[in-house]
């Protein structure tokens, strides 16, 4: 729990799952996670072997981000969450690249 028990550590996981591999990309989700948070939780996810850096040819000198085997693991985690959220809070909506952790079952 002292890894993954904290609310940023779980969205950064869900975001990867969805598609999101730059430091960018994790700012603009909708939560509005600090940079220094954002940077802290990566390095700890980084560190556990949950996380793994790359450079897509792409992108240049620019690090991105992606989820290791291990890592893959906390989805078995997340989607039950997902699944219980849609299920029993009435006002809970599952929108855009989320969608992909719905269908995940």
């Amino acid at each position: 729990m002292d890894l993954i028990g904290d609310k940023w550590t779980l969205l950064i996981v869900r975001d990867l799952f969805v598609g999101k591999t730059a430091f960018k990309d994790f700012l603009d989700s909708p939560e509005g996670i600090a940079t220094n948070v954002l940077s802290e939780r990566l390095i700890r996810l980084l560190n556990n072997g949950l996380v793994e850096k790359y450079h897509p040819t792409d992108t240049g000198r620019r690090e991105h981000y992606r989820l290791t085997k291990r890592g893959q693991g906390l989805m078995s985690i997340i989607k039950p969450i997902v699944k219980w959220g849609s299920n029993e809070l009435p006002r809970t909506r599952i929108t855009g690249p989320y969608r992909k952790l719905q269908k995940a079952r």
